[in-house]
Protein backbone atom coordinates (compact mmCIF):
# COMPACT_ATOMS: atom_id res chain seq x y z
CA UNK A 1 0.00 0.00 0.00
CA UNK A 2 1.19 3.18 -0.80
CA UNK A 3 1.93 5.81 1.60
CA UNK A 4 0.10 8.94 0.45
CA UNK A 5 -2.99 6.43 -0.63
CA UNK A 6 -6.12 8.06 0.03
CA UNK A 7 -8.06 7.80 3.04
CA UNK A 8 -11.16 5.07 3.06
CA UNK A 9 -12.60 6.52 6.30
CA UNK A 10 -13.72 9.67 7.48
CA UNK A 11 -11.15 11.59 9.59
CA UNK A 12 -12.30 13.75 12.78
CA UNK A 13 -11.05 17.73 12.72
CA UNK A 14 -8.10 18.58 14.42
CA UNK A 15 -9.61 20.83 16.47
CA UNK A 16 -11.31 17.96 18.50
CA UNK A 17 -8.16 16.67 19.43
CA UNK A 18 -7.85 18.61 23.04
CA UNK A 19 -10.48 16.67 24.23
CA UNK A 20 -9.63 13.04 22.44
CA UNK A 21 -6.37 13.23 23.33
CA UNK A 22 -7.19 13.36 27.25
CA UNK A 23 -10.39 11.25 26.53
CA UNK A 24 -8.13 8.13 25.03
CA UNK A 25 -5.07 8.91 27.76
CA UNK A 26 -7.66 8.96 30.85
CA UNK A 27 -8.81 5.50 29.43
CA UNK A 28 -5.51 3.83 29.25
CA UNK A 29 -4.26 5.32 32.48
CA UNK A 30 -7.05 4.55 34.73
CA UNK A 31 -7.63 1.06 33.54
CA UNK A 32 -3.97 0.11 34.39
CA UNK A 33 -3.71 1.81 37.63
CA UNK A 34 -7.01 0.43 38.82
CA UNK A 35 -5.99 -3.04 37.48
CA UNK A 36 -2.25 -2.94 39.46
CA UNK A 37 -4.31 -1.51 42.24
CA UNK A 38 -6.68 -4.41 42.16
CA UNK A 39 -4.03 -6.95 41.94
CA UNK A 40 -2.31 -6.20 44.61
CA UNK A 41 -5.29 -6.36 47.20
CA UNK A 42 -6.95 -9.40 45.26
CA UNK A 43 -6.14 -13.15 45.64
CA UNK A 44 -4.61 -14.29 42.64
CA UNK A 45 -7.61 -17.85 42.65
CA UNK A 46 -10.22 -15.08 42.24
CA UNK A 47 -9.68 -14.09 38.96
CA UNK A 48 -13.52 -14.44 37.58
CA UNK A 49 -14.49 -11.98 40.35
CA UNK A 50 -11.35 -9.57 39.69
CA UNK A 51 -12.48 -9.12 36.69
CA UNK A 52 -15.77 -7.46 37.52
CA UNK A 53 -14.10 -5.87 40.31
CA UNK A 54 -11.57 -4.72 37.68
CA UNK A 55 -14.29 -3.44 35.22
CA UNK A 56 -16.10 -1.14 37.74
CA UNK A 57 -12.85 0.39 39.56
CA UNK A 58 -11.97 1.11 35.64
CA UNK A 59 -14.94 2.89 35.60
CA UNK A 60 -15.04 4.79 38.44
CA UNK A 61 -11.36 5.70 37.70
CA UNK A 62 -11.78 7.45 34.20
CA UNK A 63 -14.79 9.62 35.82
CA UNK A 64 -12.16 10.78 37.76
CA UNK A 65 -9.08 10.77 35.54
CA UNK A 66 -10.87 12.32 32.45
CA UNK A 67 -11.57 15.95 33.81
CA UNK A 68 -8.39 15.81 36.33
CA UNK A 69 -6.86 15.83 32.75
CA UNK A 70 -8.88 18.23 31.18
CA UNK A 71 -8.27 20.56 33.58
CA UNK A 72 -4.34 20.03 34.56
CA UNK A 73 -3.13 19.50 30.90
CA UNK A 74 -3.39 22.91 29.59
CA UNK A 75 -1.33 24.07 33.07
CA UNK A 76 1.06 21.18 33.08
CA UNK A 77 1.54 22.57 29.18
CA UNK A 78 1.56 25.73 30.35
CA UNK A 79 4.23 25.68 32.84
CA UNK A 80 6.73 22.84 31.21
CA UNK A 81 6.85 26.04 27.95
CA UNK A 82 8.21 27.73 30.76
CA UNK A 83 11.57 25.53 30.62
CA UNK A 84 10.55 24.68 26.57
CA UNK A 85 12.36 26.62 23.25
CA UNK A 86 12.00 26.29 20.09
CA UNK A 87 14.38 27.24 16.79
CA UNK A 88 12.70 30.56 16.27
CA UNK A 89 14.10 31.33 20.36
Amino acid sequence: MAHNAPCRHKKIHIKHLSWLMPLFLSGIMSGILSCVNLALQHRADQFSSFISLWFSAWGISWLVAYPCILIFLPLVRRFLTFFMYTSQD
